[in-house]
């Protein structure tokens, strides 16, 4: 099931055959065969035909699918054109579009890229960017980035490479001679992200110290260097910016004229601030004045100082928002319909736009935002079991609960989790493990952990010499079920005991640890007025209770279980009430369908 919405520019490349140039209003996007196929592979998951990520410029719009494939609507001159799938032979792990360029990042760490300036006698074909690195050891690409004809690569080494047209100097030098390049150029050691925009000649590049450098075209001001440094049209080598506001850099996206940061405080409840810098005239900034900003400052609203700031996203000149409150707010040009207002006056401050009906679940925190350049895209993306994954690596991270040791090369400790171990390697594999770590550091070894807890490949470099020991055909779900399954399970592994009437749940300690939240609202009773009866479990009737509990560990539905609307009205009420959004969508899709599934039989 595609959940998509669409407004803004509906050219370059023209994504609505039978609708107007400029859609104001959001709108359901669908593919060309989306209706004639529903129905067919339905034995695949539902979540891997869910969009992942969207990236759209001039030169194309792609939607990359979580089954790892990818269909590009290229800015084309028959109109008549259709989508076409992208045809690498690697799966794809994410996809970058400037505004003449576009780069695929494969989940082997190689990257494919095309584009005017990219491949100039043939624009529609890919070329292995990656493989011209001229440090062979450099090859593997964790990240990709594009500015509006530049490519920026991040390796495996925690290198920095320029690749494409350098005319602003946004590769950290300049040279008339040398605008556009002809093979990546090393442009930084020592970086942890990567920052640009599909319409900018400038790029930011933050180190492991939390230390933000910038540098290409600055004549707005939107490197954000400071008043003295203004009149320089093109900062030709890499600056540290300064004044920068005190908290964890999260992102910074670039438009054309201006650049918007996110920084989260420290604080033990952290919250997150949008800091603006660049021109006023390109509408960017966000904020009630006629004067352009040299430096990051604070964008100030009511309509987010007492809600959280889920993520946003920047296109040439306009901005939007997402918030915890369920909330989209929007600044910035919008000439082709891009905020979603209903018409196409520009907006100069942060506003509130009403959304058409989403899902079963309202929460707006499971959809991602994804602006192009004219044009914006608000799509859902199933947290499912990808957050299963991520909280495998948070509970690598706690200490406290860890029972096996391994040693670096360096004679640091690095700790783990039997449980979990168990379930993914076997014994030789964990003496093959001990063997790896004791050749790597600290860093390399926590990189290694996380991706053995996640199946999620974190460091291309370092999978290659671990995937011989993880058992790469088992998904972490299919994992978790198989300790649900298991009766032989040793009891002393399940040291945690829930008694209900007439039966005793017993639970993995580590796993209740790792999905506390899912529990808590699982374990709580739920009753019609909402209210949280703590020590009271009886209230939940048995069938949710099994739901819940058969769900957490194999993100399915019990197949003997029958699904009445009375299960689903309590299960929809606990999901409401604890605010399970970020773990229970999925669930309750899979419980509503199944009712359907029922009724029709």
């Amino acid at each position: 099931m595609n959940d998509c919405l669409f407004f803004g520019l509906n050219q370059f490349p023209k994504l609505f055959k039978n609708e107007t140039e400029k859609i104001t209003k959001p709108i359901q996007f669908k593919f060309e065969n989306e209706n004639e196929n529903e129905n067919e592979n339905e034995n695949e998951n539902e979540n891997e035909k869910q969009i992942k990520q969207i990236s759209s410029g001039n030169f194309s719009t792609i939607f990359l699918f979580k089954n790892g494939k990818a269909i590009e609507y290229l800015n084309e001159k028959d109109p008549n054109q259709n989508p076409s799938e992208i045809q690498i032979e690697e799966n794809i792990e994410k996809v970058t579009v400037g505004f003449w360029n576009e780069a695929i990042l494969t989940i082997e760490g190689n990257v494919f890229a095309k584009g005017k300036v990219i491949n100039p006698n043939n624009p529609n074909q890919f070329i292995n960017i990656s493989s011209l690195i001229e440090d062979t050891n450099d090859r593997i690409i964790q990240d990709i980035v594009s500015g509006y004809n530049s490519i920026y690569l991040l390796t495996s080494n925690q290198n920095v490479y320029g690749f494409g047209s350098n005319d602003y100097g946004q590769f950290g030098f300049y040279s008339k001679t040398l605008y556009k390049t002809e093979k990546p150029i090393l442009m930084m050691k020592n970086v942890s992200k990567i920052f640009s925009g599909n319409t900018s000649f400038h790029v930011f590049l933050l180190n492991s110290n939390q230390e933000l450098s910038g540098c290409g075209y600055n004549y707005y001001g939107q490197v954000g260097l400071g008043e003295s440094r203004r009149k320089e049209k093109k900062i030709k080598k890499l600056t540290k910016i300064p004044n920068i506001p005190k908290g964890k850099i999260i992102d910074i996206q670039c438009g054309h004229a201006y650049s918007i940061m996110m920084i989260e405080n420290e604080n033990k409840n952290p919250k997150r601030k949008l800091y603006s810098t660049g021109d006023y005239e390109y509408n960017g900034l966000g904020k009630n004045g006629d004067e352009n900003t040299y430096e990051f400052t604070e964008i100030k609203s009511s309509l987010f100082e007492n809600d959280n700031i889920l993520e946003f996203s920047v296109g040439n000149a306009h901005t939007l928002i997402l918030t915890s409150h369920n909330k989209m707010i929007v600044f910035g040009d919008n000439f082709y319909g891009e905020l979603g207002t209903g018409n196409t006056k520009n907006q100069l401050i942060p506003i509130q736009i009403e959304l058409p009906k989403l899902r079963f679940n309202e929460n707006i925190s499971n959809y991602h935002i994804s602006c192009g350049v004219d044009k914006t895209f608000l799509y859902y993306s199933s947290p499912s079991f990808s957050n299963l994954e991520e909280d495998l690596i948070k509970l690598f991270r706690r200490k406290e609960f860890c029972d096996i040791s391994f040693k670096t090369k360096n004679g640091e400790i690095i700790e783990a989790h039997k449980l979990i171990l168990k379930y993914r390697l076997n014994q030789n594999q964990i003496e093959k493990l001990q063997e790896i770590i004791s050749n790597k550091s600290i860093k390399e070894s926590n990189q290694i952990f996380e991706m053995i807890y996640s199946n999620r490949i974190i460091n291309p470099k370092l999978y290659f010499e671990i995937k011989e020991i993880i058992n790469s055909n088992e998904k972490i779900e299919e994992t978790m079920k198989r300790i649900y399954l298991n009766e032989n399970e040793n009891e002393n592994e399940k040291d945690f005991i829930i008694e209900r009437k007439e039966k005793q749940y017993k639970f993995p300690k580590l796993i209740l640890i790792m999905r506390s939240e899912l529990y808590r609202g699982m374990f709580l009773s739920v009753t019609e007025d909402k209210s949280n009866k703590v020590t009271d479990y009886s209230e939940l009737s048995n069938e949710s209770f099994q739901i819940f509990e058969y769900w957490i560990y194999s993100n399915q539905i019990k197949e003997d279980i029958q699904i009445t609307q009375e299960i689903i009205n309590e299960i929809q009420i606990g999901i409401d009430y604890f605010q399970l959004n970020q773990t229970n969508p999925n669930l309750f899709d899979l419980l509503i369908k199944k009712f359907n599934n029922q009724n029709q039989n």
